[in-house]
C-alpha cells in the first residue's frame, strides 16, 4: 500500500482541470457541447470522493449549472479562451495565471485531464509526495519518445524549435510522459508552468497543423529542463487502456489518441 505522511499541509491542496467547448476537439474527433456536466462529472466525482478541492476553468457553464455543482469540493473558474491556441495548450496559460495570483495560499496541485481522468488516491498524503517536494509528478506510457505518432505529433516543433532534433535524438529510448497528469509543489510547478507557456507562446501560437502540440511542448520542457526532478509513472498513473487501481493516484479512462 501507499505510505501516508503524517504531516498534511495547512494550506490548499488542489486538483486543476480546463473543460473548453465550442471548438473542435482533437482527441474525441468533434466539438463539444456546451453545459454538459456528464462530461466532467467522474473527474469531479472521484474528487469528492477523495475529499479534495477541484478547480474547474470553463468557457461554457450556465450560471444555474455553476450553482447546482458548486462545493467544498468543486469551484468554478470562468474564462475566456484565445483561440491563438488550442484547448490542449491553452488550458496551462490559464494555470498558470490563477496559481501565480494565488500562490501565497496554494502548497501544491496536480493538473488533469477532466474527461478522461479520474482521482483514485489522494497524492498529497503519501510519503513519496511529502518526501520529494522539489519533484515534479506525471504520468507515462508503455512506449518510447521515438513513436510514430509522436513523430508526426513534433513536425511542426522540428522545424522550428532550436534543439530539438537533438533532444528527439538524446531521449529517443527515454518513457513518454503523459500531460494529462502533472502534479508537484507549488514553487516547482510555478517555474514548470512558466517555461512551458514560454515554450508554446514563442513556438506553437502559429500551429495549423492537425496536432495540438501538447505532448511534444511537454516532453521538451521536462526532459530538457526538469528531467532529475521526474516522477513518472506508478503509482502517479495507471497505464492507459488499463484499469487496475492498485496503489495509483489517478487513472486515466477511454482515451486512445491512436483512435
Amino acid at each position: 500500500m501507499a505510505k501516508i505522511s503524517n504531516q498534511p499541509s495547512i494550506k490548499n491542496q488542489l486538483i486543476l482541470g480546463c473543460h473548453i467547448t465550442g471548438v473542435f476537439d482533437v482527441n474525441r474527433r468533434e466539438t463539444l457541447p456546451p453545459d454538459e456536466y456528464p462530461l466532467i462529472e467522474k473527474w469531479a466525482t472521484s474528487i469528492k470522493k477523495n475529499n479534495l478541492k477541484g478547480i474547474l476553468f470553463h468557457n461554457n457553464f450556465s450560471e444555474a449549472s455553476i450553482k447546482q455543482h458548486t462545493s467544498t469540493n468543486l469551484e468554478f473558474v470562468s474564462i475566456i479562451y484565445n483561440e491563438q491556441f488550442t484547448p490542449n495548450v491553452f488550458r496551462y496559460f490559464a494555470y498558470l495565471e490563477y496559481v501565480k495570483k494565488n500562490q501565497e495560499s496554494i502548497d501544491s496541485f496536480f493538473v488533469t485531464d477532466v474527461s478522461d481522468v479520474e482521482v483514485i488516491n489522494n497524492p498529497f498524503i503519501t510519503t513519496l509526495f511529502a518526501e520529494n517536494p522539489k519533484s515534479i509528478f506525471c504520468g507515462d506510457e508503455d512506449k518510447n519518445l521515438d513513436d510514430e505518432w509522436m513523430h508526426d505529433h513534433n513536425t511542426h516543433f522540428r522545424d522550428s524549435v532550436p534543439g530539438f532534433e537533438n533532444f528527439e535524438t538524446n531521449f529517443k529510448d527515454s518513457i513518454l510522459l503523459n500531460c494529462g497528469i502533472i502534479g508537484g509543489k507549488t514553487d516547482i510547478m510555478i517555474n514548470f508552468l512558466e517555461a512551458l507557456c514560454e515554450f508554446h507562446h514563442v513556438y506553437n501560437n502559429n500551429n495549423r497543423t492537425q496536432y495540438t502540440g501538447d505532448m511534444g511542448g511537454f516532453n521538451f520542457i521536462c526532459r530538457t529542463k526538469f528531467n532529475l526532478n521526474l516522477i513518472h509513472g506508478a503509482p502517479v498513473n495507471n497505464m492507459f487502456k488499463k484499469y487496475q487501481h492498485l496503489e495509483r493516484f489517478f487513472v486515466p479512462l477511454l482515451y486512445d489518441r491512436n483512435l
